[in-house]
């Protein structure tokens, strides 16, 4: 027996001893969601009367160590592997040992296989993107899409929901080209929905989904319209089919994605709706345990910090505004692309006659009371002036408006900040004191598979 395989017997012998088997495992993910980012959301949503974020509520916690195998920064696919597989990897690495020479068993196709659970992979981005591929996938590059497809429609896991197949759905240069991932999805057996009337009208009993909006990720919380599937409903979909004709339960990853891109992007308000959006698929997850709390295990984490956010800002003082936050209306992005199509429309458009749509959007004030943190100071309109006049207006107002908030960002990128991890049910005593990222797969996968 090799050391590896002893010292996971070790564990599980260990771990069977005194953790019950959950029948239901739900894993959150947040991609880039480290402990600023939980807070921010946090204050936020008692602010404006939410209340306390559910996946900040669970009472076993652990930091959780996020480096990768060749770095101390990791990606999404080593993080993924690692909180999947129970194994470090190499930065862009997916499912495979550091060296590559062999494939790895993620926690999901152990409860499928060993545990005779039902598997789920949800995210709000796309379903072969580097964290929901970890738990299904084995190839030595990210980048490999389409093979990532191919490996999702080979594990046969019973659903999938989330964005689309990032365009590379029917990629004909690829040397294993065997067909439209969707087309073939649908000859191995899945129903495969496309938008959200379908993905609600998905009957109970449907053996295998796969349920993708788009052909990208999910839009962005903050740009959302009510038209849209939202997290929260897949996860509730996927209850629901994984629960029906299911002795022995199931397991169900979900990422909420896009707290990434918010992250990388420097958004705050961005980001904090996007971990708002997480939490609500949290709270599908706990109320489906509050009706089975014995049998239920719920385990929230992240995978690594992206943007190095801080609630703290150099020109804030001690002061925090975090509620003039809730004055975004849409992404930078998407406000620039506002600005644009005004432009186009007017091309003599002036700043004054633009006033207004910095106000509805972003909640920039220019006249009235000058105490009030929304206005706007002479220098800041200055900013905005010349920021309206180079045509780079949404960088500008996001800028502004974290500024009044009083949150800083330090990269565009991951950090080596430890990210936190919460659980409640059965097993949750496990999830506790400082870990690694690897340890919750080797406790997942003690737990999918004991008596």
């Amino acid at each position: 027996m090799s050391k590896r395989n002893f010292a996971f017997l070790a564990l599980f012998v260990a771990l069977a001893a005194f953790a019950a088997n959950p029948k239901y495992v739900f894993l959150f993910i947040g991609d880039g969601m480290s402990v600023p980012q939980r807070m921010l959301a946090e204050e936020f949503s008692k602010q404006i009367g939410r209340g306390p974020l559910t996946l900040n509520s669970f009472p076993m916690n652990a930091l959780t160590r996020t480096c990768s195998a060749n770095a101390l920064i990791t990606d999404s696919a080593a993080a993924a592997t690692a909180i999947a597989c129970g194994e470090k990897t190499k930065n862009g690495q997916l499912g495979v040992t550091a060296d590559k020479s062999q494939n790895l068993e993620s926690c999901a196709l152990v409860a499928h296989r060993d545990g005779g659970k039902k598997v789920g992979i949800i995210t709000s981005v796309t379903i072969n993107h580097a964290t929901p591929a970890g738990f299904y996938a084995h190839q030595p590059s990210r980048g490999l899409l389409y093979r990532i497809g191919l490996d999702l429609i080979a594990s046969d896991f019973e659903y999938f929901g989330g964005g689309g197949f990032s365009g590379q759905h029917d990629k004909k240069d690829d040397e294993q080209y065997k067909g439209n991932l969707y087309d073939l999805a649908a000859e191995a057996g899945y129903t495969v929905v496309r938008d959200r009337e379908s993905l609600l009208a998905l009957p109970a009993d449907t053996p295998k989904a796969l349920a993708l909006y788009r052909e990208d990720s999910l839009p962005f919380a903050i740009d959302a319209d009510p038209n849209q599937p939202s997290l929260a409903q897949f996860v509730a979909k996927g209850i629901e089919v994984l629960s029906n004709d299911a002795p022995n339960g199931f397991f169900i990853m979900t990422e909420g994605g896009a707290i990434d891109y918010r992250g990388h992007a420097n958004d705050a308000a961005g980001n904090l709706r996007e971990v708002l959006a997480f939490d609500d698929a949290v709270k599908v997850a706990y109320d489906f345990y509050l009706q089975h709390p014995e049998e239920t295990l719920i385990v929230t984490t992240g995978d690594h910090e992206t943007g190095g956010m801080t609630i703290g800002f150099a020109g804030a003082g001690y002061g925090l505004n975090l509620m003039v936050l809730g004055e975004q209306k849409c992404t930078p992005e998407s406000f620039q692309k506002k600005y644009q199509k005004a432009k186009e429309a007017n091309p003599a458009l002036t700043f004054d006659e633009f006033k207004p749509v910095f106000t509805e959007f972003f909640g920039f004030r220019f006249d009235g009371d000058e105490k009030n943190v929304m206005f706007v100071k002479p220098n800041e309109l200055q900013d905005l002036q010349q920021a309206f006049d180079n045509g780079k207006v949404g960088q500008a107002c996001k800028l502004l408006l974290q500024s009044k908030a009083g949150i800083g960002w330090s990269s565009g990128n991951h950090t080596a900040l430890p990210v936190y991890t919460t659980a409640i049910g059965c097993g949750a005593e496990l999830f506790s004191g400082i870990i690694e990222n690897t340890d919750i797969a080797k406790k997942m996968k003690a737990l999918v598979i004991a008596e």
